[in-house]
């Protein structure tokens, strides 16, 4: 069976930026909050940068930080609450 590539949210970068800004947290603050180590300091930038697609375990871990659904994160027709 073929492999098909899915269709990436095109807004979840920006939405996992809102997450830390809302939370007052720098990039190194929310990789520690994420339980990621220091070596993957850039991986928070490339996140927000949509220059990386985070793992499905991280996206959870976003989202409850933020106490929202991942759907929130991955559906572009929904917006962050305020």
């Amino acid at each position: 069976m073929a492999k098909v590539a899915r269709p990436k949210p095109a807004r979840l970068s920006e939405k996992l930026k809102a997450i830390r800004t809302k939370l007052g947290l720098s990039q190194g603050e929310m990789l520690k909050a994420l339980g990621m180590t220091e070596h993957n300091r850039s991986v928070i930038s490339g996140y927000e940068l949509a220059s990386k697609e985070p793992p499905l375990p991280v996206l959870l871990k976003y989202a409850r930080l933020a106490g929202i659904s991942t759907d929130v994160l991955i559906d572009d027709l929904l917006d962050l609450p305020t």
